[in-house]
């Protein structure tokens, strides 16, 4: 795919694959008895086993695409003038801080990907697994996702730059924040026609998505000394380029040809889970096909792609204050990636 491809120049750039940034915590003691431990919940449906299967293999290229742009834009910008006495410290035109800055940016994603696989007992069918495995899965959940926190924290302390760690501090609290407005409104009966605005959506997905790249790139320019204003760049080039992901990642039901997609949007409400189960699973299906084609015909999906667009060119805008190079062409690449329809 065209994202691939990206992914793959870019890796090239930056000197090595990033999809095994995180192998070096992986493939730890602490993680390999953890990993031993997740393969009891073989035969349930707990989410966990989805997220460490996406470890191994990601076809989306989503999970270290976050690292992957903390080295792209610590090369597109170079080595500061009011820190040229540390360049031989750097391996591809980026530090070894600014590469343990991207592994930590991994490490938080991941383990708030892992925190994400906590389910609801209260509502598992039996079809799901039996109610100890699932209680055990979600420990496993909650400790291999600390365990994470804890070596990006450690990681991110021997950095030993304030400002780097207030940034990337910041960055965890928008991510519970986020992730905690996602849950409490998933409970809600009106979930679906509650009318909260673009703009009320933007700031909710800036906090669970873009505010942790904006926050690492800020750093990253932080750790090689750049100038405020280079700062900010790399901020709104993080926080616009990840808006314009998640936007494309959401756009995918409604532009893809297969109908085979018409599930990938989420409808997990109790009251259509309830209406689902009255209604009948064939009308159930052929109700959510007439919604899909209903916002296709509509104004919903053209806006999107506008603003996916908008988003975009504003990641892009941010770009032209950095020299060219491999790197600041790559990470245009990126943002056409996914602003392509």
């Amino acid at each position: 795919s065209p994202w691939s491809q990206v992914v793959s120049e870019a890796e090239k750039i930056v000197g090595y694959p990033t999809s095994f940034m995180s192998l070096r915590c992986l493939l730890s003691d602490e993680l390999s008895n953890i990993a031993m431990q997740v393969r009891k919940l073989v035969g349930t449906k707990h989410p966990l086993l989805d997220t460490a299967r996406g470890f191994v293999y990601d076809s989306r290229n989503n999970l270290q695409m976050r690292g992957l742009v903390v080295l792209l834009i610590s090369k597109a910008a170079g080595p500061s003038t009011a820190d040229l006495s540390f360049q031989h410290n750097m391996v591809s035109g980026i530090y070894s801080s600014q590469r343990s800055l991207a592994e930590i940016t991994e490490l938080i994603h991941t383990a708030f990907l892992v925190h994400r696989g906590i389910v609801n007992i209260g509502e598992l069918k039996s079809c799901d697994g039996p109610l100890k495995d699932m209680q055990f899965g979600n420990k496993m959940a909650v400790l291999s996702g600390d365990f994470l926190l804890a070596n990006a924290c450690t990681s991110l302390a021997q950095l030993q730059n304030t400002k780097v760690v207030e940034l990337i501090s910041s960055a965890i609290g928008d991510l519970v924040q986020g992730i905690y407005y996602e849950n409490s409104k998933s409970s809600e009966e009106n979930c679906l026609t509650d009318d909260i605005g673009i703009s009320t959506w933007k700031e909710q997905v800036f906090l669970s998505h873009s505010a942790l790249l904006a926050k690492s790139c800020q750093a990253a320019m932080e750790l090689a000394k750049h100038s405020a204003e280079i700062q900010d760049m790399a901020f709104q080039y993080g926080k616009h380029m990840s808006m314009s992901h998640k936007l494309h990642s959401d756009l995918q039901p409604f532009v893809k040809e297969s109908s085979s997609d018409t599930m990938a949007f989420s409808l997990n409400s109790a009251p259509a889970v309830l209406h689902q189960e009255f209604l009948g699973r064939e009308a159930w299906i052929k109700q959510i096909r007439e919604l899909q084609e209903a916002i296709k015909a509509g104004k919903g999906v053209t806006s999107a792609i506008d603003l996916c667009c908008y988003h975009g060119n504003r990641a892009l805008a941010a770009l032209e204050r950095f020299p060219a190079s491999e790197a600041r062409a790559a990470l245009a690449n990126i943002v056409y990636a996914v602003t392509r329809f």
